[in-house]
C-alpha cells in the first residue's frame, strides 16, 4: 500500500489538473481524450496516476457494482456517494457524474437541484441522456455555471423504449436527427457530447459538425476521445461482452499496466480498431 500511495503521489506532483478549457483545446489540436468509468477512491488514484483525463461516475454502477440488468435502479443518493468517493483523493483528472434516471426529466429546476448535489459532492460536470428535448435543461444548467455533457445515440436509461441495446443512427433520417440534436444541445450550452453505439461514419460526421469535444463508446475512432467501463477493460464484467469492449488485462501483468495500455492506445489511435465499430 505504501508503494502504491507513493506512485500516485509522484504522478500527481508532475501532472497539471485537467480543465474544461484544456479538454476543448485538445479538440482543436486533434489530441485524444481518455475517459474511464470510476466508482471509488482507490481506482480514482490509480486511474489518475496512469494519466486518464476524465473519470466518469457512470450509472453503469447499477450493473457492474449492484448486479442489476440495467441502469434504471440507480438513485441520486448512490451517485452522490460514489462521486464523493472518487473526488476525495483530489485527482488531477476531470470528474463527470451521471444524472441517474428520473433525476432531471421532470423540469430544468429538478435537474438543477440534483446537478447541484453532484457538483457539491465533487463533480465538475454532469452528464444527461436525451435528445433535443433536453435543450432547455442544458441551457438552464449551463447558464447557472454547471458544465453539461450531453449523451446521445444509445441512451441506456431509455433501453426499454429503444427495444434493447441496439446500434442507433443507422438510417439516414435518424443519423441526420442525431447530428441536429447534438448541434442544438451544443448551441444551448453543452460543453461535451458523448455518443454511444452508433455507426463509425456517423461518429466522424458528428465530430466534424461540433466544436465541443466528442467522446465515443462503440462509435468508431474519429471522436475526440473514448470511454469504456472500467470493469470491461479489466475483463471482470460477467456475461456477454460488448463488441466495442477490449480486455486490456490480458497479458498486462497488472491492473496498472492494463490501464496504462488503454491510455496509450486511445492516445495513439490504436483503439478502437475496425473490429470495435459498426457500419451503417
Amino acid at each position: 500500500m505504501a508503494i502504491y500511495g507513493a506512485q500516485a503521489e509522484q504522478s500527481g506532483d508532475g501532472r497539471k489538473a485537467v480543465s474544461l478549457r484544456d479538454l476543448k483545446a485538445r479538440k482543436e489540436r486533434g489530441e485524444k481524450i481518455v475517459m474511464l468509468t470510476c466508482y471509488d477512491a482507490s481506482f480514482s488514484q490509480l486511474l489518475d496516476s496512469c494519466g486518464v483525463d476524465v473519470l466518469l461516475i457512470g450509472d453503469s454502477l447499477g450493473m457492474v457494482l449492484q448486479g442489476h440488468t440495467s441502469t434504471l435502479a440507480v438513485s441520486m443518493d448512490q451517485v452522490v456517494y460514489h462521486t464523493e468517493c472518487v473526488a476525495r483523493p483530489k485527482p488531477k483528472a476531470w470528474i463527470v457524474a451521471d444524472m441517474p434516471f428520473a433525476s432531471y426529466q421532470e423540469s430544468p429546476a429538478q435537474a438543477y437541484a440534483n446537478a447541484a448535489r453532484l457538483m457539491a459532492a465533487g463533480a465538475q460536470m454532469v452528464k444527461l441522456e436525451g435528445a433535443g428535448w433536453l435543450a432547455p435543461t442544458v441551457k438552464f444548467l449551463s447558464e447557472r455555471g454547471i458544465p453539461v455533457c450531453a449523451h446521445l445515440g444509445l441512451t441506456p436509461q431509455s433501453v426499454h423504449a429503444l427495444g434493447g441495446y441496439r446500434v442507433q443512427g443507422r438510417d439516414p433520417t435518424s443519423a441526420e436527427q442525431l447530428i441536429a440534436d447534438a448541434k442544438l444541445l451544443e448551441a444551448n450550452g453543452a460543453d461535451m457530447v458523448l455518443v454511444e453505439l452508433i455507426p463509425t461514419p456517423l461518429g466522424q460526421q458528428l465530430t466534424r459538425a461540433l466544436t465541443v469535444p466528442t467522446i465515443g463508446i462503440g462509435a468508431g475512432p474519429h471522436l475526440t476521445g473514448q470511454v469504456l467501463v472500467l470493469h470491461d477493460i479489466l475483463d471482470i464484467t460477467p456475461g456477454r461482452k460488448a463488441r466495442f469492449a477490449k480486455n486490456y488485462l490480458s497479458g498486462a501483468g497488472s491492473i496498472q499496466a492494463a490501464i496504462s495500455r488503454y491510455v496509450a492506445e486511445v492516445r495513439s489511435g490504436a483503439y478502437p480498431g475496425p473490429e470495435h465499430g459498426f457500419e451503417s
